[in-house]
């Protein structure tokens, strides 16, 4: 090999280490789940793809900048800038509508007769607002009896979020496209 063709290489080499950087800066990310406040949704320790160029609507599956520690939270976004919540008797209410909520079946099922996965509460009373503002979100994992979500820390920024969740890629069996 001559020089040039070395050179060569090393741009090569160069560009496709660029590249890659900004893919995974700008377009995808991947993340490690940890804890069970997503479950039965995500599991410890799967991974996940998010994309970071998507539109955030209610219900997307979300990772972000925790507001308590220095690491990063997978939430359902339950409220979008301009929505009202409230739960009573263990059902959503967004904007006055009971909202269905299929993916809390598996842990509803678990639930003796009589218990509830979450308390009554309103928007107001957990963040101070009536309505979602601009530049915020409200967010509550699926396992909501022992997630720590927007119940407990209030609103999340938007421009905290890294991201919404594509696909699941890790475990192998459980693959699957959000």
């Amino acid at each position: 090999m001559n020089r040039s063709e070395i050179m060569s290489w090393i741009k090569s080499i160069a560009m496709a280490v660029i590249i890659a950087g900004a893919v995974r800066y700008f377009l995808f990310s991947s993340i490690v789940v940890h804890g069970e406040s997503m479950s039965p949704t995500f599991a410890d320790a799967d991974k996940v793809i998010i994309t970071k160029t998507t539109n955030i609507d209610r219900f997307d599956q979300i990772v972000f900048d925790a507001p308590d520690t220095d690491e990063h939270y997978i939430k359902r976004v339950i409220g979008v800038p301009g929505d009202s919540i409230e739960v009573k008797d263990d059902v959503l209410y967004v904007n006055g509508k009971a909202t269905e909520e299929p993916y809390l079946a598996e842990n509803r099922s678990h639930l003796m007769e009589g218990e509830k996965l979450m308390g009554d509460f309103t928007l107001k009373e957990k963040t101070g607002h009536d309505r979602v503002p601009d530049g915020y979100l409200f967010v509550m994992g699926d396992n909501r009896r022992v997630s720590k979500d927007s119940r407990i820390f209030g609103l999340v920024p938007e421009d905290s979020v890294n991201g919404e969740v594509q696909l699941r890629f890790y475990p192998l069996s459980s693959i699957k496209a959000y």
